[in-house]
């Protein structure tokens, strides 16, 4: 039977169709880097000190000075405390003035700002002294929506299709997104930031989908570069947009709107054809398909459009087939293990931007910047050094950056700044290694159940990164600390796997291809697979990396 891949050959691998739906979910993940970290602007640090009003009743002819003095306790720099206040007492003034306050406790008013700083997250909800975890936690929950739509919406979009579920996600992402801006309360905040996260993730894993099944196998990864890129532009955008708009709640619908200019996408956005081929669905993919090559300026033959059927996909593996053999099992453990640092060391670094001691909004211009060079640069370290290496040293630097940073001074934010943005660099590089390096390990019965174990992973360490954050009240070395050791520990380990540049792609659960096989060479282990210098014929590698397209990423 004709293979899919041979229509997608007829029709033009990379023409001006696929170049408009590349276009199309480029545009749509410009917009997801804000609801990932355009909180870390809303929630700068500034001054407060507590609410000492109290004692305007005692004394109303008080200047600010004298309340100040008389009120709050000073710190060993000699400031005022920023959390802590003498507790009030119903003496007269002359006696407070005499004998002083001596006896204090927390916060029990409420704070006070610069009235000349416009409304912000943290001004609004308080997000100071004691609840200053929860700007952390509100990020573990949105890290929590991301987990949550990746389990919802990857299997939604094999059930109803690509499109319907990238368009409810776009409006999901939208309505919550400027409902954001209209919360009364913080934990509600929190829980729509969640919901925000689920349609992102879902938003995600349909663009990778949409763009694999319609490109080409040998256009295939420049096409999700260049989706990859509009998202590292889209982190450069970001810092402009926040700095030119410090009301944080007109900053979250200037960061949400736009999502609404995409209407549309209802009529332009295409169903994958491949989705309609496996559904039986045959007289629309014909349809689809046939505007895709006019498009391109193309003609499908009548002949191969009646070869058309619905394609008999095998039976996947399950989860605990990854570790029933060996060879597989230590190949899991591993890579979970690097989508986990990966994710890890990514979120902690860029989550972290405003840490580093110098301008929030320029440091943040400079970790958008270098995942532009960090993504391109992976299609020829992959290519000149393979898969192993480059997974590896990229891990090993990244986490080498972040212990480098643990023992660099606080009055030297230039040095720290630095460093960070090379373990940016490196941690971006690295996770783009990871999504080939999966799909080149796993064979393809539990290719799609393997990369989803990898991606939920890296939710759980994206859950994590913000919590690990709040370790620096104890000592500010300490989340780096963690964050380096940890991916280190990951690289080395990565030195234990397969090299699978240039090798046969496995089919089965014995990592030999069923097709030509003799029996000499049934049930090859993954250690011997690798040192095949064969290539699949194009077919059976198109069905390969489609089943890879459908991965929970």
């Amino acid at each position: 039977m004709t293979e899919f891949g041979d229509f997608i050959s007829a029709l033009g691998e990379f023409g001006l169709y696929q170049k408009l739906l590349v276009l199309l979910i480029s545009i749509s993940l410009l917009l997801n880097p804000f609801q990932m970290i355009g909180q870390v602007f809303m929630v700068l640090d500034e001054p407060h000190h507590c609410n000492t009003s109290w004692i305007c009743a005692i004394g109303p002819n008080l200047t600010e000075e004298e309340q100040l003095n008389l009120t709050l306790p000073r710190d060993a720099d000699g400031a005022y405390e920023q959390c802590s206040m003498y507790s009030p007492v119903d003496w007269d003034l002359d006696s407070i003035v005499a004998y002083g306050l001596n006896a204090t406790e927390k916060c029990s008013s409420g704070w006070v700002y610069p009235s000349a700083q416009a409304p912000s997250l943290l001004t609004e909800f308080d997000l100071v002294c004691d609840r200053k975890d929860l700007n952390d936690i509100s990020q573990s929950i949105y890290m929590l929506g991301l987990l949550l739509g990746s389990i919802i919406f990857g299997p939604l979009s094999d059930r109803i299709g690509r499109r319907p579920v990238f368009l409810i996600c776009m409006l999901i992402r939208g309505l919550f997104g400027v409902g954001i801006a209209f919360v009364p309360h913080f934990y509600v905040y929190m829980a729509f930031r969640c919901v925000v996260g689920a349609a992102e993730a879902g938003i995600m894993i349909i663009a990778l989908v949409l763009v694999t099944e319609w490109v080409g196998l040998s256009h295939r990864s420049k096409a999700v570069l260049i989706t990859h890129c509009c998202f590292a532009i889209g982190q450069m955008i970001v810092p402009g947009l926040c700095y030119g708009i410090r009301n944080w709640r007109l900053l979250q619908i200037a960061g949400s709107a736009p999502v609404f200019a995409l209407f549309f996408y209802i009529w332009v956005l295409p169903e994958s054809a491949r989705w309609l081929v496996i559904k039986g669905r045959i007289e629309e993919a014909k349809k689809v398909l046939q505007k895709a090559a006019s498009i391109n300026k193309r003609t499908l033959p009548q002949e191969l459009l009646e070869q058309l059927k619905p394609e008999t996909q095998p039976k996947p593996g399950s989860t605990l087939d990854l570790f029933r053999e060996k060879h597989l099992r230590k190949v899991t453990l591993i890579m979970v293990c690097t989508w986990f640092a990966d994710s890890l060391v990514y979120y902690g670094l860029s989550l972290n931007v405003s840490g580093f001691g110098l301008n929030v909004y320029l440091t943040q211009l400079a970790f958008g910047g270098v995942e532009l060079p960090a993504r391109c640069a992976c299609i020829f370290l992959l290519q000149w050094f393979g898969r192993k290496k480059t997974q590896a040293v990229l891990l090993l630097l990244s986490g080498l950056m972040c212990l480098i940073i643990t023992g660099i001074p606080e009055d030297q934010p230039v040095v720290s700044t630095v460093l960070a943005t090379i373990g940016k660099l490196t941690a971006t590089a690295s996770f783009s290694t990871s999504y080939v390096y999966s799909a080149e390990l796993f064979p393809t019965v539990v290719r799609q159940t393997s990369v989803g174990l990898c991606s939920m992973s890296a939710r759980l360490s994206g859950i994590m990164a913000p919590l690990m954050l709040l370790l620096e009240q104890y000592h500010r070395a300490i989340p780096m600390a963690v964050f380096g050791s940890v991916t280190v520990v990951v690289g080395l380990l990565c030195f234990l796997l397969p090299e699978t540049r240039g090798t046969d792609l496995a089919d089965d659960m014995g990592l030999e291809d069923i097709k030509g096989a003799t029996p000499q060479t049934s049930g090859r282990s993954l250690e011997t697979l690798s040192k095949k210098g064969t290539t699949k014929a194009g077919g059976d590698l198109e069905k390969d990396n489609y089943k890879f397209s459908e991965s929970k990423l």
